[in-house]
């Protein structure tokens, strides 16, 4: 059951931007660089957008939904080097188990996975309109976006988005450069890394460059919501907008922004450098999809957190009073729309799952339904 045909539709309402929404929305997600297994960080961007299309799907919009695969990146060359195999097949293998992971946890498959290896192409079309904007320039077989004023557009002063840039590998040091903040649109191919022919010699796709390409070709010049980890918000994000915005004169690029806490473990960002890793894997071991799901849902989606196995004990309660409450009797309208509300106030589950727990009956089954905790 949708919200109430007779009342006006109320907006889907994220990181305090109202959504409002004709016809379809456009949704596109930061996918995985497939060279290493998925860890409950990961996990949590997805889970929440897997929510948010759920939420927007149960009150009739039309939601499509890209979810790209960085398999042109140089730690993933790295890391297929290190196992002796070639790039693409190391990816598919790991993008395999990826998939595998998303689908045990009832992650929905999205409308369109572009691969950044399969739009080398577009990437050289778009960084040859930024030239031809005057946006960018060729400099020693690449090409540079001029990067000046994204920065102040992120709320980042110089000083911190040099220290970013440096460590999300934008080489704030490259003499090549016109300005540090610059970041390269198409980049001059490194001897052993796969290269592809362009106007400026043998190179490969900057990251920025190819997330806006897939973009951009996907959905054309503009998307309703954008998603990612937080930890994506400077340099990624904030440079993707910038060149697709530089090349179509259409802003903003993305109508609103949902960028994801990240999951911690001891107050350390999960990460495989410091080997503080939760497997999604490792947990479905011993504990029920729902139950992960709800762990990472308890929340408020754009808080950091840390995991802890009690929280994952605590989600598992609160799973069963909800799944108790969705057995019991209760067909009011009222109690479903205020937790469909909830939902649609900056996807609010915490006080959606309260409503239903207390209500019982058809809101609780709603809730269950689009947590996808069933």
């Amino acid at each position: 059951m949708a919200i109430d045909a007779d009342q006006p539709p109320h907006p889907l309402q994220i990181a305090g931007r109202r959504l409002p929404l004709v016809g379809r929305a456009r949704v596109y997600v930061c996918g995985v660089t497939p060279y290493d297994v998925t860890h409950l960080g990961h996990a949590a961007t997805f889970v929440w957008v897997d929510v948010a299309v759920r939420l927007l799907r149960r009150l009739g919009v039309d939601t499509e939904v890209c979810r790209n695969v960085t398999d042109v990146d140089a730690h993933l060359f790295a890391a297929a080097q290190r196992a002796g195999a070639d790039y693409d097949a190391f990816a598919a293998v790991q993008q395999f188990w990826f998939e595998h992971d998303m689908a045990a946890l009832g992650v929905g498959r999205p409308t369109h996975e572009p691969r950044a290896r399969n739009f080398v192409r577009p990437v050289v079309a778009l960084a040859a309109a930024l030239v031809d904007a005057g946006a960018g320039y060729v400099q020693d077989g690449g090409v540079f976006f001029r990067g000046d004023g994204v920065a102040n557009r992120a709320g980042l002063d110089r000083v911190e988005a040099l220290a970013l840039a440096a460590e999300f590998g934008d080489t704030p040091d490259n003499p090549a450069k016109h300005d540090a903040l610059d970041v390269a649109v198409w980049q001059r191919a490194e001897a052993g890394e796969p290269a592809w022919p362009s106007p400026w010699g043998l190179g490969r796709p900057g990251w920025h460059a190819e997330c806006a390409a897939m973009a951009l070709s996907t959905y054309g010049p503009a998307l309703d919501l954008h998603a990612g980890g937080a930890d994506l918000r400077f340099p990624h994000h904030a440079y993707e907008a910038a060149l697709a915005e530089a090349v179509t004169g259409v802003t903003p690029f993305a109508r609103a922004w949902m960028h994801v806490g990240t999951v911690q473990v001891g107050g350390t960002k999960m990460a495989k450098s410091v080997g503080n890793l939760v497997l999604v894997r490792t947990l479905l071991t011993d504990h029920s999809a729902a139950a992960v799901r709800l762990l990472l849902l308890n929340r408020q989606w754009s808080q950091p957190w840390d995991y802890t196995p009690e929280l994952l004990a605590a989600a598992e309660a609160r799973l069963e009073d909800l799944h108790a409450a969705a057995g019991r009797p209760g067909e009011a309208a009222g109690p479903e729309q205020a937790v469909l509300h909830a939902l649609l106030a900056d996807l609010d589950v915490p006080t959606a799952i309260d409503i239903a727990v207390g209500a019982g009956g058809r809101a609780a089954r709603t809730v269950v339904q689009v947590l996808g905790v069933a």
